[in-house]
């Protein structure tokens, strides 16, 4: 089953874009999210743009 998603990368900018994913491109873990509607508050524009601390690198565990 495939899903849109914000894919953000960061190399020397960050750049972020709406992208098509498999379920298999999920890590293996048991997580279920049932969304009807979804909007991008200020927060998340400043995580997506680089502009801010507020997103972070995930750190493996």
């Amino acid at each position: 089953m495939s899903f849109k998603a914000l894919s953000q990368s960061n190399d020397k900018k960050t750049h972020a874009e709406l992208v098509d994913m498999e379920d298999s491109a999920l890590p293996e873990r048991v997580v279920t999210v049932d969304v009807a509607y979804s909007t991008l508050n200020f927060k998340d524009a400043l995580a997506i743009t680089g502009r801010g601390a507020i997103a972070r690198p995930r750190i493996a565990r």
